[in-house]
This record gives structure tokens, sequence and C-alpha cells, in this order.
């Protein structure tokens, strides 16, 4: 009896550990720490270096923060950053974000919507640089690392699934030149292939290099709008007229037709690998009944 008693964890710590506790007390500090990284980027926006490194030292700081909380207060390895095999699947996102959105624009190059106006210096690919690693890391370990995998521990995969996607696509809505047509495209296309790309994989490095990867190849290589902000010049000068419904209009690529589905039938195939290999967690009742 006493030795149960002292195997159990203190209350605090149950109330900590408890996935909604988790989302508050996790998901805050990192949204609090995203915020102070934005500020940095723009503080620095004229000196890219600065604005990479800042950048990334909040980064590591959100990565070290993530990893306190699991290693404390969860008690438990953080199995979904962990460092073997990290470059083979960080390298496969990075890989994939950057050739769906090359196949975007060469769609567009087609009937002359895209147009190559000529190339910028190399360094105007530097910039996008601080914003890649901003978005990729601090997003990925907020809407996957913490709200979806708080939800699934809750509510199972499908439900976490449905949850993380539409607040991640209702969040957009914050961007300018957000519209609802661009949040529903951003919570199917990306809300479903990145929960998809962890779901498929249990860790976190895919989704963040697919992340980054989509981000900077819009920006620093094709001069895209990231998410209905500003464009600015990476490495291809182009010149873009055609219908929102396949430009995106004012948010970008990322609302268009084009994106939409290629996205989201690479995230409905990375969902189907993941349902066959058993990867689908069931809702907290009924893995009580399996017990």
């Amino acid at each position: 009896m006493n030795a149960t008693l002292h195997s159990r964890p203190a209350l605090w710590l149950r109330i900590a550990r408890y996935p909604l506790t988790r989302l508050i007390l996790l998901g805050g500090a990192l949204v609090y720490m995203m915020g102070i990284s934005e500020m940095f980027m723009g503080e620095f926006s004229k000196t890219p270096l600065l604005s990479i490194a800042s950048a990334a030292a909040m980064a590591a700081l959100a990565l070290a923060v993530y990893f306190g909380f699991a290693l404390v207060i969860e008690r438990r390895p953080v199995s979904e950053l962990g460092l073997p095999g990290m470059g083979r699947e960080l390298g496969i996102g990075l890989s994939v974000g950057a050739l769906l959105y090359t196949l975007c624009v060469l769609i567009l190059i087609l009937p002359g919507i895209y147009r190559i106006d000529g190339l910028n210096p190399w360094y105007f690919v530097l910039p996008a640089l601080a914003m890649a690693l901003n978005s990729g890391i601090f997003e990925e370990l907020v809407f996957r690392g913490v709200l979806f995998r708080s939800m699934e521990d809750l509510f199972g995969s499908w439900i976490s699934l449905a949850i993380s996607s539409v607040v991640f696509g209702l969040v957009h809505l914050l961007n300018p030149a957000a519209t609802l047509i661009a949040a529903i495209s951003i919570s199917i296309e990306a809300g479903l292939l990145l929960a998809a790309a962890y779901m498929l994989t249990r860790r976190l490095w895919v989704s963040i290099g697919f992340h980054m990867s989509w981000n900077y190849t819009q920006s620093a290589i094709f001069s895209g709008i990231v998410s209905g902000g500003v464009a600015d010049p990476g490495l291809i000068r182009s010149n873009i007229k055609g219908p929102a419904v396949l430009t995106g209009g004012a948010f970008g690529l990322e609302s268009s037709a084009i994106a939409f589905l290629l996205c989201t039938a690479t995230g409905i195939a990375l969902l189907i690998m993941a349902v066959r290999r058993g990867k689908i967690v069931p809702p907290f009742w009924k893995r009580d009944l399996k017990n």
C-alpha cells in the first residue's frame, strides 16, 4: 500500500500532465515565444543574418522548452523529436515541400500564368530563411506537437485531426489578405498533410521539414506570397497574372485550386499509409473498453 502511494505522482504533477493543461501551459508558452521571435525578426528585417540568427536562437529555445516539459513534467522520452533518423526524415520533408510547390509553379508556367522575367542576386534567398525557421519549427511544435498530440490523447486520431486542422486554418485568418476560402484551404490541404505526416511517423521532423521548405521555396525561390503576407522578392523575378482560383489571389498559391489538389492528395496518401500501418489512436473511451 505504501509503495502504491509513493509511486503515484503528486496532484500538481498529475494536473500538469493532463492534455488540456499541457495545451494551455506548453502551448501558451510556445505561442508567446513565437510572438517574441517574430518581433525580433521585424526588428532585424533590414539585416537578414541577424534575423536568421534570432529566429534560429528562438527556435532552439522553443525546442528546449518542449523537451524540458516532456522530460520534467510528462516524464517521458521525447520520441517525436528523437535525433536518430532526424536527418533522413527532415530531408524527406524538405524535399517534398520544395517539390510540391515547384510542381504548382510548373503547372502555372504551362498556360503562361506564371512568367519568369529574370533572376535576382543570390543573396535574395537569405531573408526568407528566418521566416521558414520560425514558421516551420514553432508552428509544428504548437499545432502538431502540442495541439494534435493533446487532442489525440483524449479523443483519438480522427477527432484530433479535425480539430488541429480547423484551428490551423482559422489561425491563418489573422494574416493579411486572408479570406474564409483561404482558411478552409489551409485547414484541408496543409492541416491534413502535416498531421498525416506526424501520424505516419509519430515524429515531427517530416512535418517541420515540409513546413519550412514550402514557405522557403515559395518566398525565397519563386517570390510568392506566403499566407497572405507581403511578397518579398526572391531569386526569381516573376510576373503572375491569372484567375484567383489558380493563383490564389492576394493570399498566394496556398489558396489556389492547384495547391489544394496536390497537397490534399499527398495528405490523403500519407493518411492511408498511417491507417494501413496501424498508427491510428482510438479515443480514450475505446481504449478503456479494450483494457
